[in-house]
C-alpha cells in the first residue's frame, strides 16, 4: 500500500485537530497520504476553518499528507482504507433538548446516558446505517472507526443491522482512566495496562497492572485518597464513599457517577443549569472560542484549549487503533466490538467495551468471563436498554421506544418515561423519520459535526 486514504465524516468538528495531530505523530508507521474531511452544507464554514488549520499543521510537520475538504460524502468514501465518524445529528441544538427536557422532569439530562442518550441514538443510528451502506458499496474493505455518540448503541446497531463486521466503536474514557492512574502511580503510561470490561460509558477496570504486576487494590486505595478523583472535563467529579469503592473491588469510569450517585448528579445539574447553563450551553461557548482560535492563520498546532471540550486523548485512542490495525500490532486496546463470548451473559452479537488484541483483521476480544456479581446486574440492565433502544431506532416502534426508556435505570417510572418520550419525540420530530412514516419522503436529515 503506497499510502492510506482516510475519510473523516464530521470533518468540521472541533475534535479534528486532535485527529490530525495523531496522524502526524504516527506518520512513520502510518503513512496517511490523503485525509478527506467531510461535512454537510450547514457545517461548511467550520469545515473550511478546520481544514485550513489541518493544512497548516501538516505543512509545519513537513509531511506529504493531502487534506481535502468536501461536502460530497460518496467522493470521500470511494476507495478509502479507513472511515472515521464523528457526527452529531441535529447539532448542539438537539443536544440542548436532550439535556433540558429530561431535567424539566427531574431526570438526568445527558448526551449519552438516560433519555438524552436514547434520543441521540434514535437520531443517529439511521444516519450511521446509511453511511455503512455506502461504505459497503464504495470502500468495502475499509474499517469503520466510530467515535459518534452514543458509541455503544451505534456500534450495536452497526454489528446487528449494518451488514458488515468491519465496524469498531471507540471512546476516550478508558485511555483517560489509564492516564489518570499512571499519574497516581507516578509511572509512564506505557507501563500501565488495564483489563477493561463492560459497555460504553459503563465500563469497569477489572484489573490494573504496572510492569505486568497486578496493583488493582493499591490503585483503588489511591483513587479513594483525598488528593485523587477519576474525573473528566465533561463530568463533575464526586468522591466515592471509600468503603463502597473498596467493596466494589473494581474501578468505575466517570460515567458511573450518574448511576451510583444519581441524586447528587441530578441536583448538581439542576444547580448548574441555573448558574452557568446546561453542559450543551457551556460546550457552545467553548466551541465559539475554539473556532476563533482555529481561524488564526498563524496557528499551526492543536491548541491546548481543546482539552476543555472533553476531547483529551482522542488522537491517542483513534489513531493508535488505526495504526495497530494497519501494522497488525497485536497490542491490547479497549474498543467497542462484537462480544463473541468475551463477557459471559451478554449476547454474542452485542457490542461490548472490552480489552482486545488489535490485529490486521480487527479486534479479538479477550475473554473476561463472568463479571463480578456486584457490577453484572447494572451492566445487564444497560445492555437490555441498549438492545431494545437499537431495535426501536431501526424500526420506529413506539412501544419499543417506551420500553427502552422505562428500562433505563435513570428513569424512575413508566409514567415518567412516557411523558419524556412523548415530549422528546415531538421536540426532535424533524430528525426522527422512522417514527413518522408519513414524513419519510419529505424529511432531510442534517448530520452536523460532532461538537
Amino acid at each position: 500500500m503506497d499510502g492510506i486514504k482516510i475519510a473523516t465524516l464530521g470533518g468540521g468538528s472541533s475534535y479534528t485537530p486532535e485527529l490530525v495531530e495523531g496522524f502526524i505523530k504516527r506518520y512513520a508507521e502510518l503513512p496517511v497520504s490523503e485525509l478527506w474531511l467531510v461535512d454537510i452544507p450547514a457545517g461548511e464554514s467550520k469545515l473550511h476553518i478546520v481544514g485550513e488549520l489541518a493544512k497548516r499543521m501538516v505543512e509545519k510537520a513537513g509531511l506529504p499528507i493531502q487534506i481535502h475538504m468536501t461536502l460530497d460524502r460518496r467522493k470521500a468514501l470511494e476507495g478509502a482504507d479507513f472511515v472515521t465518524t464523528q457526527l452529531r445529528v441535529g447539532g448542539l441544538a438537539a443536544r440542548m433538548k436532550d439535556e433540558q427536557i429530561p431535567l424539566s422532569h427531574h431526570v438526568i439530562g445527558q448526551e449519552t446516558n438516560g433519555p438524552g442518550g436514547l434520543f441521540n441514538a434514535f437520531r443517529t443510528i439511521p444516519v450511521i446505517l446509511e453511511i455503512a451502506k455506502e461504505i459497503r458499496e464504495l470502500c468495502p474493505d475499509a474499517w469503520m472507526i466510530n467515535f459518534t455518540n452514543p458509541a455503544g448503541m451505534v456500534t450495536e446497531a452497526l454489528l446487528r443491522y449494518g451488514g458488515s463486521p468491519k465496524a469498531i466503536g471507540l471512546c476516550n474514557v478508558p485511555i483517560h482512566m489509564e492516564m489518570n492512574i499512571a499519574k497516581l502511580l507516578e509511572a509512564e503510561p506505557r507501563r500501565i495496562r488495564m483489563d477493561f470490561a463492560g459497555l460504553n460509558h459503563m465500563v469497569f477496570g477489572l484489573n490494573v497492572y504496572l510492569d505486568g504486576i497486578k496493583v488493582t487494590k493499591k490503585v483503588i486505595d489511591l483513587l479513594n485518597s483525598e488528593e485523587a478523583a477519576m474525573t473528566m472535563q465533561n463530568i463533575t467529579g464526586v468522591k466515592w464513599v471509600p468503603e463502597f469503592a473498596r467493596a466494589l473491588g473494581v474501578i468505575p469510569c466517570p460515567y458511573h457517577n450518574y448511576y451510583y450517585k444519581t441524586g447528587e448528579m441530578l441536583e448538581h445539574q439542576l444547580e448548574e443549569a441555573k448558574e452557568s447553563g446546561i453542559r450543551a450551553e457551556v460546550v457552545r461557548k467553548v466551541e465559539e472560542e475554539l473556532f476563533q482560535l482555529y481561524k488564526d492563520v498563524n496557528l499551526d498546532e492543536k491548541p491546548v484549549q481543546l482539552e476543555q471540550r472533553g476531547g483529551a486523548y482522542y488522537s491517542d485512542a483513534a489513531c493508535r487503533l488505526i495504526h495497530s490495525i494497519y501494522n497488525d500490532k497485536c497490542d491490547i486496546q479497549p474498543v467497542n466490538t462484537r462480544n463473541n463470548g468475551a463477557i459471559k451473559g451478554i449476547p454474542e452479537d452485542s457490542a461490548v467495551e472490552v480489552s482486545s488484541v488489535i490485529t490486521g483483521q480487527g479486534p479479538k476480544p479477550i475473554a473476561m468471563g463472568e463479571l463480578p456479581v456486584a457490577i453484572s446486574g447494572l451492566v445487564q440492565q444497560i445492555k437490555s436498554f441498549e438492545r431494545v433502544a437499537v431495535e426501536a431506532a431501526v424500526t420506529g416502534d413506539y412501544g419499543k421506544a417506551l420500553l427502552a426508556m422505562a428500562i433505563n435505570p435513570l428513569v424512575p417510572s413508566d409514567t415518567v418515561a412516557k411523558q419524556i418520550l412523548d415530549e422528546m419525540l415531538e421536540a426532535h420530530k424533524a430528525y426522527l423519520p422512522q417514527f413518522y412514516p408519513s414524513r419519510l419522503t419529505t424529511v432531510k436529515i442534517d448530520c452536523k459535526e460532532k461538537s
